[in-house]
């Protein structure tokens, strides 16, 4: 009895764990370039049965182990914006930006604007790095263009030709699974080794939206709660078992 306690215990762990990660993808349902995370268990065998009559293969007991998460990086709906600041990446490339502590960071989310100095800026404030450093604008510039490669050209005050603001950096991985999230939709390179990126192509007046599916992670949601439950109610059931043989060795004459 003491190991179905544990097993359902373990079970119980993992499902507390589901249930965070399937809570993040849902909150984050609607943020611009986020990517779903997915738990990944596996069977954790340990020999804690103690009878006689249990021998070999039958004396080991197997648990559940939380393994830990992955990542879904496949790409998300675009959606139009129709501002010239908007950009989303098709293909597997990330922007480059740089936060306030001046360190390199990644992110899928190109909604983008203008800060008080003319620089282009993620909506938290970080900077949007060109091949050049970030790319600024000057207060006369207008019809503002990115070509699929990632070229910013204006037309400045009365010009009639383009002028260049720089390119749009893009960053590709060799395994994006290796990013870390840093929360506020950033990435940290990690373990993963960065180079540029020649294939992704930007999409200028657009803005990639999550690739959560909402439908699909509430029912998960509602299959693990379910899970959980049956499980509650199972180890109810061993304790209630276990308080009657108790009960019923006690009522033995000695």
């Amino acid at each position: 009895m003491q190991n179905a306690r544990l097993i359902g215990l373990s079970r119980q762990m993992t499902l507390e764990r589901q249930i965070d990660v399937i809570a993040n993808n849902v909150a984050n349902a609607n943020t611009n370039g986020f990517k779903s995370d997915h738990s990944l268990f596996e069977e954790y065998l340990n020999s804690n049965a103690r009878e006689d009559n249990f021998i070999g293969r039958d004396r080991r007991v197997s648990y559940v182990q939380d393994r830990g998460t992955f990542r879904n990086i496949s790409q998300g709906p675009m959606e139009p914006t129709n501002n010239p600041l908007d950009m989303a990446i098709n293909g597997g490339a990330y922007f480059a930006v740089q936060a306030n502590g001046g360190g390199e960071f990644y992110t899928r989310d190109g909604k983008f604007s203008l800060n008080s100095t003319g620089q282009l800026v993620t909506a938290d404030g970080n900077l949007v790095l060109g091949n050049a450093g970030p790319i600024t604008f000057q207060p006369t510039d207008h019809d503002i263009n990115v070509a699929p490669d990632g070229t910013v050209t204006v037309l400045e005050g009365t010009a009639r030709t383009d002028s260049i603001r720089g390119k749009i950096r893009m960053v590709s991985f060799d395994d994006p699974a290796k990013l870390t999230k840093l929360g506020a939709n950033l990435y940290a390179a990690g373990a993963a080794n960065q180079q540029p990126d020649t294939k992704s192509t930007l999409q200028q007046g657009y803005v990639e939206k999550s690739n959560v599916n909402a439908v699909g992670e509430m029912t998960r949601m509602v299959e693990v709660m379910r899970s959980y439950t049956a499980i509650a109610n199972l180890l109810q059931q061993q304790s209630d078992l276990h308080k009657s043989a108790i009960e019923k060795l006690a009522d033995v004459p000695a």
